[in-house]
């Protein structure tokens, strides 16, 4: 996967034709029927871990979660003012879904295979009556995500059930991939790369950092997707010295960078894409930090296609931050400039953030065989500028598959000349 860097200049740009079209109506009616059909066998893999771990409730409250396994289709936006609606439990033989008025509908519509929990109340209020009607005596719960206070009075609202604090059951399967997850990551990818492409012309000095990232949000909503992934950082100059800044009223500069980090969201599955650009005329520091990052991201995406091929062989894949070292080894070894602090990359899909996770402090755990993942080294010189290139990648050991499905060019695009 290694690429001979090209200077591409405005009358080489990419076009947003060069990449796949919106998702179609037919594309997205399969995607949903994929996932109806996967639902029972993912519930049947945790009720499966919650025999071993000998409880017979799981109660969830992340809203990812909650859409993987009943397909209700909340997100960060929703959640803020949903209250309790949304939660869930899963029984050995049921699963429930806690909705106040305003979601009994969508529950009813979007997860049809789920038992409807009307509730009117705070979750304390009615935490006893909802562990008789469902018959739970020792359930876990997702308790990263309770407060310790409201861990507390459930505790004391119903003494005889047992509480189990748990982390990463859920998680830990939703980072093997099904085909139609992946396939709508990689839809994702596209409406993101289709909009940056598109907004190149825009770009020029003078124009505000704010300006060019509700252009490109305009784009991504308007290009297929259902809505942004996370907000749109758009840094120019020195301010891409940090690695997760917000748009300001900052002027683009001719001879400074501008990096891009964004991502668009398709039937649920996010994309994240990073790409630093050189306003005019880059100058040949900006130019040897871009290429320092470049061949970082090179030696992973090398490393991938070897590890994939050895998996095949029954070679177990390398933990992720195998690969955080490899790429830090770069930057280190060149000696010029700092490497970066943050991990080298993360897992996504219904979540921007989620396992696998390629860091430092990532498990020791191989990664799994069939998975997306972002791969983000960065150089970061305060006060100065800044170099972060950011791809997605999907692996399929099966398939025998490394497929990099950011397909903007990494190559040195020059803008505003």
């Amino acid at each position: 996967m290694t690429e001979t860097l090209r200077r591409i200049m405005p009358a080489s740009w990419p076009q947003p034709a060069d990449f796949p079209a919106p998702p179609t109506a037919s594309d997205r009616k399969r995607w949903a029927d994929a996932d109806r059909a996967a639902r029972p066998e993912r519930v049947r893999r945790l009720r499966d871990r919650m025999v071993k771990e000998g409880v017979d409730g799981y109660f969830g409250v992340r809203w990812e979660h909650m859409r993987y396994l009943t397909g209700l289709p909340f997100d960060e936006s929703e959640v803020t003012g949903s209250g309790d609606s949304g939660k869930f439990l899963v029984g050995l033989d049921e699963l429930w879904v806690l909705a106040d008025s305003r979601y009994t509908i969508a529950v009813k519509r979007d997860a049809p295979d789920a038992t409807l929990y009307e509730i009117e109340r705070q979750l304390v209020d009615v935490w006893a009556d909802l562990m008789i009607a469902t018959g739970v005596h020792r359930v876990a719960i997702e308790a990263a995500t309770i407060p310790h206070l409201t861990w507390e009075r459930l505790r004391t609202a119903a003494p005889d059930v047992e509480l189990l604090a748990i982390e990463g059951w859920v998680e830990a399967d939703r980072q093997l991939k099904e085909p139609s997850e992946l396939e709508r990551v990689a839809a994702a990818c596209a409406v993101a790369d289709r909009a940056l492409a598109a907004l190149l012309p825009s770009i020029r000095p003078g124009v505000t950092e704010k300006e060019l990232a509700l252009d490109l949000e305009w784009r991504i909503r308007t290009g297929g997707a259902d809505r942004l992934a996370f907000d749109v950082a758009c840094l120019a100059g020195a301010e891409a010295a940090l690695p997760h800044g917000a748009p300001g009223f900052r002027k683009v500069e001719s001879g400074k960078v501008l990096l891009f980090d964004f991502g668009a969201q398709v039937e649920g599955y996010r994309s994240d894409m990073t790409r630093t650009l050189f306003v005019g005329e880059p100058t040949e520091r900006d130019l040897a930090v871009y290429r320092t990052v470049a061949a970082s991201q090179d030696v992973v995406f090398e490393s991938l296609w070897e590890a994939v091929s050895a998996a095949q062989r029954g070679v177990a894949l390398p933990a992720g931050r195998v690969y955080d070292q490899m790429a830090r080894d770069v930057i280190d070894a060149d000696g010029r400039f700092p490497t970066y602090g943050h991990g080298l990359g993360h897992g996504i899909g219904l979540a921007t953030h989620e396992l696998p996770g390629l860091g430092r402090r990532s498990p020791e755990e191989p990664l799994p065989r069939r998975t997306v993942f972002s791969v983000e080294p960065g150089i970061y010189i305060e006060g100065e500028t800044g170099v972060r290139i950011e791809d997605l990648v999907i692996i399929d050991v099966d398939a025998g598959r490394v497929d990099r499905i950011t397909n903007f060019p990494r190559d040195e695009v020059v803008v505003g000349a």
